[in-house]
């Protein structure tokens, strides 16, 4: 069996005939659990340093941001000739609806971006912001990215998130009846959480309106208040060894249903961000190698036991 997973870059070479890069875009947002309207301090897992490519800073004009992250990525992806610009840090919707405009004019007039991703929290959209991104769709590529991390308001509260999952079920309910595609991101290893409640997230996802999804294993980010967290009581974290977790992910992979898109499924941060590097320094590349390996050897596939539950 050839394609065994359903994977996001095939998705935009079916739909649009062509590959399409995402280049990082730091337009200067906030989060609501940061600027004290619903929290201070953020999210325990995050520092966003960890998670974006050096040409991105906010300091830098959009533009500017472009053009530097195009030509890094043509080093990288020669047959490349579309972009996407993908607004990361932070909460992207996290600001009034004309101010959203502007920033996303100034991405869309760049001659070679095609479309944007917005990433942003679930409790920062609203209908009008919906409404006008649902109009843009019919001329742009628009996909938004909720990050929900856990189907667990218990661990939603532990690490400090500011909104529930009901919240997030609201958004993608309202997002999809839209028809906006809209992918959502989740962490497994988050505190307080068992190997049973990670394996009881698929049917739950499964449930979601969403069209394609991110997984990444928890890292422990320097700085965090969550290395503080772990450091205090790492019992109660479940850690993963390198073909463990590549197992781990295979039996979550054969209960997701065949049509959702896996954009990807563990994470790599630069090794001065973490606090340890329990898998050394493996590349996003190779762990994919060794996920087709482990499938093939397997003989399985996403969905395989979607059915015998």
């Amino acid at each position: 069996m050839e394609n065994r997973y359903n994977s996001f870059v095939g998705y935009f070479k079916q739909k649009y005939g062509c590959r399409l890069q995402k280049i990082v875009v730091d337009a200067g947002f906030t989060c609501p659990n940061r600027d004290g309207s619903k929290g201070l301090g953020g999210c325990t897992f995050c520092n966003n340093d960890a998670f974006h490519p050096n040409y991105s800073t906010p300091d830098k004009p959009i533009r500017q941001q472009l053009d530097e992250g195009i030509g890094f990525h043509l080093n990288r992806y020669r047959t490349t000739e579309d972009y996407l610009a993908y607004f990361q840090s932070y909460s992207n919707t996290y600001a009034p609806l004309e101010h959203l405009k502007e920033l996303y004019a100034q991405a869309l007039a760049h001659p070679k971006v095609k479309g944007i991703v917005i990433g942003t929290r679930p409790d920062c959209v609203d209908d009008e912001k919906l409404d006008w991104l649902a109009e843009l769709s019919k001329e742009k590529i628009v996909i938004v990215e909720y990050g929900i991390e856990s189907c667990y308001n218990k661990t939603l509260q532990r690490i400090n998130r500011g909104h529930n999952f009901e919240t997030a079920v609201k958004a993608v309910e309202a997002t999809a009846a839209r028809g906006i595609h809209q992918g959502a991101h989740f962490i497994f290893g988050l505190p307080g959480e068992t190997r049973e409640e990670l394996m009881g997230m698929a049917p739950i996802i499964n449930s979601l309106p969403i069209n394609s999804v991110k997984f990444h294993q928890l890292q422990i980010i320097k700085g965090t208040e969550m290395e503080a967290e772990f450091a205090r009581c790492p019992e109660d974290f479940v850690q993963f060894g390198l073909e463990e977790y590549i197992d781990f992910f295979i039996d979550f992979l054969e209960l997701l249903r065949p049509d959702l898109y896996i954009e990807r499924f563990a994470g790599e941060v630069p090794p001065r961000f973490v606090n340890s590097s329990p898998w050394g320094k493996v590349r996003n590349v190779q762990l994919l190698q060794m996920l087709h390996k482990r499938l093939e050897e397997r003989d399985t596939y996403q969905g395989a036991k979607l059915f015998c539950r």
